[in-house]
């Protein structure tokens, strides 16, 4: 079925506000445990999280979830099983203070062999009710990276004895080891499981989550407001907790070099809709995608002298198209384009920051299609027009009579001019008077009337 395309348009602008609205309400919507709530059971339950990720906003909200998912279900403990390089420093604060709140006793277990609770992981671990480690598997390297660049020795200092005070605040409650936690952080020290089982920084190390399990049951564990729990894990049945689509998603944008693909995906189908307009769908699509980039670059720590140098490629590569520099002003704009998006997001690990790659493809194919676009709008917008009854100005043609007087002193006659015959009159300055056989120029159009002025020995065609 087809639709012309004045009914299509009300149709296809209320499908790109429900995708906007969805979007919105799909990204802005807290997450919900999968499971509902049940009734406690006969048989105790052992809520596991697998927390594989960097540690930042949607996996502090994943963790937030699960925390609730235990709750809901009266489960012994909840188990995450962790395997982290690292985050951010704000999101692991917030999170340790929703463990060290948790209604359910949380074991934080690093496993399996080759897993590891790097950075921002250790923190969580020496958070944990009960922390645990797999064979093969190590935890630590916990200085904190400061981002955008160094500091001064002063800053630097002060940094750290506020990071260590956090740290010591809940280890020492826990009975740790609190001078080999300073140590992670003061002088980035990584400990494989032996070395922080024998340090004192964590409680066991067992294999797989199920000896885990095993161990854990029948003992009593402190919790951070002093009250104690006899833990019965040994036969618990696992409650799992997954990630939520919404999750799963915003997840995948939490990687910088991923938002930063979208986003410039959405600019250029932006310029595509900018290039020929009531196409709607490049237009509905890339407002979507800039939306939803805009929206996981607002959740990283962004560095907003990058976002000025974004907006300076951007003016430079519009001047280029306007005033053409022999390619000045496109190599300084693309230049400008790619540190920018190289530091746009400065974290405290790699796998929180852009690319180089990425900051080279994206810079360059976005500057070079920017600049191609823009020049092209332009060239169409000067361009003389090629179609309606303003495309005649400047065409010649053959009079089909001798122009005779009308009114005061306007000459008017018939001509034959792109295969039609028009009615014409003649402007007051062409003297002598148009006869049968005469060239003509039309200078302009008024209504369906063509102004021309006698032009000796023109044939018909283009002026």
């Amino acid at each position: 079925m087809m639709f012309s395309g004045r009914k299509a348009r009300p149709a296809a602008a209320f499908v790109v506000l429900a995708l906007v609205f969805l979007s919105v309400w799909v990204i802005g919507k807290p997450g919900r445990a999968l499971s509902p709530e049940t009734t406690p059971s006969e048989t105790p339950a052992v809520a596991v999280l697998d927390l594989d990720d960097t540690i930042q906003p949607i996996s502090e909200d994943f963790v937030t979830r699960g925390i609730a998912v235990a709750a809901s279900h009266h489960a012994e403990v909840l188990v995450i099983e962790l395997n982290t390089p690292g985050g951010l420093l704000d999101t692991t604060r917030s999170l340790v203070g929703k463990l060290l709140a948790s209604p359910v006793p949380v074991v934080v277990y690093v496993g399996p062999a080759g897993s590891r609770a790097g950075s921002a992981g250790f923190f969580l671990l020496e958070a944990a009710d009960v922390a645990a480690m797999a064979p093969g598997t190590n935890a630590g390297a916990s200085h904190p990276v400061v981002e955008g660049g160094k500091l001064d020795p002063l800053m630097k200092e002060k940094l750290e004895n506020d990071t260590t005070a956090f740290l010591r605040s809940f280890v020492s409650k826990r009975g740790r080891n609190v001078d080999a936690a300073q140590d992670a952080v003061l002088h980035s020290k990584s400990y494989t499981e032996r070395e922080a089982l024998d340090l004192h920084l964590i409680d066991t190390v067992q294999p797989d989550l199920t000896s885990l399990l095993q161990s854990l049951d029948g003992r009593t564990v402190t919790r951070f407001d002093g009250r104690t729990i006899l833990l019965h894990t040994g036969h618990a049945r696992l409650v799992r907790v997954q990630p939520t689509l919404r999750e799963a998603i915003l997840d995948r944008l939490m990687d910088p070099n991923l938002a930063v693909l979208i986003l410039v995906l959405g600019g250029l189908l932006i310029y595509v809709e900018f290039n020929a307009p009531g196409t709607i769908i490049p237009g509905a699509l890339g407002t979507l995608l800039l939306m939803t980039a805009l929206f996981a670059l607002n959740l990283l720590p962004v560095h907003y002298t990058s976002v000025m140098l974004l907006v300076a490629s951007f003016a430079l590569l519009l001047l280029e198209a306007k005033f053409p520099s022999h390619g000045v002003l496109a190599v300084a704009g693309i230049v400008a384009l790619i540190f920018g998006t190289l530091t746009l997001v400065t974290a405290p690990i790699p796998e929180l920051e852009v690319h180089l790659a990425t900051a080279l493809a994206c810079g360059v194919a976005f500057g070079l299609i920017t600049t191609v676009l823009v020049r092209i709008a332009i060239r169409a917008r000067q361009n003389k027009i090629v179609t309606g009854p303003e495309a005649m100005v400047g065409w010649t043609g053959l009079a089909q009579e001798d122009f005779t007087s009308f009114g005061e002193a306007a000459q008017r006659g018939q001509i034959l001019i792109h295969g039609e015959l028009w009615l014409a009159e003649a402007v007051a300055d062409s003297r002598p008077m148009i006869h049968n056989g005469d060239g003509v120029r039309v200078l302009a159009i008024r209504g369906l009337l063509l102004l021309v002025e006698r032009v000796p020995g023109a044939l018909p065609g283009l002026g």
